[in-house]
């Protein structure tokens, strides 16, 4: 009885919490969008505290320039750009709209709609809520085995030795692999961003094969990955670079040709 009445209340939670993409695709989102947006702001203020700050002019004027074409065209309110002192090629967008960019990044890249395609692709995540969603799912799995532990409650070390297997399985079976989704989700939102902000869609395969050759060979396994491969990710967005191009034109007849180089 015990088990059929948390089966159905486990059941019942996640029903109540489904949500969709701006692609269309069934998410799992329970948590308070408001208290999500609190925890990006208190991250990036503990980023700004700890990380130093670049003061290169020609670098904050692009980064500024690029992301404020790019938010223009998602309509959420201001957003603050920071650009980090790190050699790393990397960006990131919180909650909260905030969005950080490494000056590695900024050397990496060989214009600005490659730059567009990077800050693009992480203010995706953001505009499909993907910081909830694994928060949510994360919780989901955590809940999910208490209650099986406390249903079956496997006091023998086979048991032990089950549900730690179980956990794994959680781990690569549900979290890594939605992670992945969320990834190439977001390239997908990203490129469609950049394109109707006026930059060339194309140029975000150029981008993933700059940052191919960048990690001379040492990504991950996919499967064992919360990223795609980069050649996943360039055949994705080829297929769908069709689209993108419809999308870039229709900006370019609207007159929006950003110049932040």
């Amino acid at each position: 009885m015990l088990k059929k009445k948390l089966s159905v209340l486990v059941i019942a939670s996640i029903l109540a919490s489904c949500a969709v993409s701006p692609t269309g695709r069934q998410q799992l989102v329970f948590m308070p969008d408001a208290q999500i947006n609190q925890m990006g702001l208190q991250a990036f203020d503990t980023l700004k505290q700890e990380k130093p700050i670049s003061n290169n002019g020609r670098f904050i004027q692009a980064a500024n320039c690029i992301a404020q074409a790019l938010t223009r065209e998602v309509g959420s309110g201001n957003w603050e750009i920071v650009v980090f002192e790190d050699p790393e090629p990397n960006a990131f967008a919180l909650p909260g709209n905030k969005i950080g960019v490494h000056t590695g990044m900024i050397q990496l890249v060989e214009n600005q709609d490659q730059l567009a395609a990077v800050i693009g692709h992480e203010i995706g995540h953001v505009m499909a809520r993907h910081s909830n969603e694994r928060v949510s799912q994360e919780m989901a799995v955590s809940q999910g085995l208490a209650l099986i532990q406390a249903v079956t409650m496997p006091e023998t070390a086979l048991g032990q030795t089950a549900l730690g297997l179980l956990g794994v399985g959680a781990q690569y079976g549900v979290l890594m692999p939605y992670s992945r989704t969320q990834e190439s989700e977001a390239d997908i939102i990203g490129v469609d961003l950049m394109a109707k902000a006026g930059f060339d869609p194309r140029q975000s395969i150029n981008l993933w094969q700059r940052m191919d050759q960048a990690a001379r060979g040492q990504q991950p396994i996919e499967f064992m990955s919360t990223h795609p491969s980069h050649s996943t990710r360039m055949q994705d967005l080829n297929q769908h670079m069709p689209a993108a191009m419809g999308l870039f034109q229709q900006a370019h007849s609207m007159g929006k040709q950003p110049r932040c180089s």
